[in-house]
Order: structure tokens, then C-alpha cells, then sequence
């Protein structure tokens, strides 16, 4: 991940002084900046905020899995590995709560003190270490802010709710829906309703009024004047 949106390292600490290898927070003092020391880390973080986008996020007090390598370079530590951890989210289709599993790649380099890449960035273009120690948690906020979707679904699926009744579609059944009648026939419907028939405007007419049986009449009338001539 590039440290384009990262922060500076901060140390924690705690009310007996400060906290050194523990949590997120990893301690590379042994390395004595001796390009080439590396060490591999496996660790359960409990992260005590929540860490996440807005509908989905890694819950607070979860348990975060660390699989990591360190090693040092010139410039300072390189930080390559995974973070795994449980998310909680709601569906953005269907609103329903649901959990599920995030694995975040971690590839970021901490740069030490006084190093040319300290001097030459800002702090938003990569991270300090601090005392000789590594503070992860900035970066895995910023990675799982990437890795994590804007609009998360319970499952791919997901056919969200009903937009006429609000019901969730998985439990509608496949045989869910509305009639739904344009105002602008409700009356012509309303008047085939009335007056069953075959649709022919002359069929059955017995209305003296009724334009199909004048017609007729009209016919009939100019057929018996011309036989009378």
C-alpha cells in the first residue's frame, strides 16, 4: 500500500509510562538499523475503537490477526504482511446487519529519524518511527479504508427490498409483487369491467341511440326506397 495518505507514528501510552511491543505498537530496537535484520511477527491485536468505513468497519475489541515481516533497510523498516480481522456492516441494499472477514496487505516502510526519506517527505507521504517503535494501527486504518467496500452487501445477491412495500425481497418469495394501475385507464378498465363483450361496436346493439345501430337503420331505409322505384 503507498503511504500517500499516511500519518505520523504515535507512541502510546499508558499511566506506568509508555507502551513498547504490545497491541499494534511493535518494538525494533534489536535491530540496531543494520540493513538486512528481519524478523518475523504473529500477533492478536485487540483494536478498542472501531476501525472502518460508515456501513461496514472491523467492530471495537475485535481481535486482529498479525502475520508480518520486518525487515531493515537503509531508510528504515519495511513492514510487509496481512491483518485479518471480523467486520460487522449493514447491507446497503437491504439495510440488514450482517458480519464477515477482511484480510488487509500491508507493504509500508517507517522511516527513522534524521534518514533522507524523513527529511525529504511530509508527514502524509510516509511514516515515522518514533523512539524505535512502529505504530501500525494509522496504517491499517488507512488500508482498510481502501480494502473495504462504500457499499457493502450481505451477499452478492442481494436483491434488496420491496420498492412499492419496503419487505426484504429474501423473504418475499419469487411470487412478490403489486399490480400497479395507470391512473390515466383506471376508467377505461372500470368501463370493460361494465360491458363485457367480443369488442365489436355493432355486436348485440340494440340502443336506437347507439351510433352502430343507427347506421344500420340509415342502410336499411335508403335499400327499401330504392326497390320501391
Amino acid at each position: 500500500m503507498s503511504a500517500g495518505s499516511g500519518s505520523p507514528s504515535r507512541q502510546r501510552s499508558t499511566n506506568n509510562g509508555p507502551v513498547s511491543d504490545a497491541g499494534f505498537v511493535l518494538d525494533v530496537r534489536s535491530f540496531g538499523r543494520r540493513p538486512g535484520t528481519m524478523r518475523e511477527l504473529h500477533r492478536t491485536a485487540t483494536e478498542h475503537e472501531r476501525l472502518g468505513l460508515d456501513l461496514i468497519a472491523i467492530p471495537a475489541n475485535a481481535e486482529v490477526e498479525l502475520d508480518l515481516q520486518l525487515q531493515a533497510v537503509s531508510e528504515g523498516v519495511l513492514v510487509t504482511g496481512t491483518a485479518s480481522g471480523p467486520t460487522a456492516g449493514e447491507c446497503s441494499r437491504c439495510l440488514e446487519p450482517f458480519t464477515d472477514h477482511v484480510d488487509i496487505h500491508l507493504t509500508e516502510l517507517f522511516a527513522y529519524p534524521d534518514s533522507t526519506t524523513e527529511q525529504t517527505t511530509t508527514d502524509d507521504e510516509a511514516y515515522r518511527m518514533v523512539d524505535d517503535l512502529i505504530d501500525l494501527e494509522p496504517v491499517i486504518l488507512d488500508a482498510i479504508g481502501l480494502e473495504l467496500p462504500l457499499q457493502p452487501l450481505c451477499t452478492p445477491d442481494c436483491a434488496g427490498l420491496c420498492p412499492e412495500c419496503g419487505v426484504r425481497m429474501a423473504i418475499a418469495g419469487s411470487d412478490h409483487g403489486h399490480e400497479i394501475l395507470d391512473p390515466r385507464w383506471a376508467k377505461l378498465a372500470s368501463f370493460g369491467s361494465d360491458a363485457p363483450g367480443t369488442g365489436d361496436p355493432a355486436e348485440g346493439s340494440t340502443n336506437p341511440n347507439h351510433p352502430a345501430a343507427s347506421a344500420s337503420d340509415d342502410a336499411e331505409s335508403r335499400s327499401e326506397n330504392l326497390e320501391e322505384k
